[in-house]
């Protein structure tokens, strides 16, 4: 299964994020490494979210990135959530047609 892990972020995110950057990013890199994080990245123009594709079969992996990351826990993500996705189409859908 796949799942979305969504962020909203404060206003001046992205100057507030260097701070927390390496931990944020050493953090996505073992989750990762683990192939539980898919894909992840900041929406931009204008940067007020970021979207993570997680894979496993439940959405543990998810929340437990965003209870342990920096950018959470130091007030730069407003809000967070996450999402079961039903990936239909693609190499690596989870229930392909």
């Amino acid at each position: 299964m796949h799942y979305i892990l969504f962020y909203d972020v404060v206003d001046d995110y992205v100057e507030r994020r260097a701070a927390f950057r390496a931990e944020h990013l050493a953090l996505a890199k073992a989750a990762h490494a683990r192939s539980e994080l898919f894909l992840a990245g900041a929406l931009a123009e204008p940067a007020d979210a970021a979207v993570f594709i997680f894979n496993g079969p439940t959405p543990d992996a998810a929340r437990s990135f965003a209870e342990n990351d920096p950018y959470v826990k130091n007030g730069l993500v407003r809000a967070w959530r996450v999402r079961k996705w039903t990936t239909v189409v693609g190499d690596a859908a989870a229930t392909p047609l």
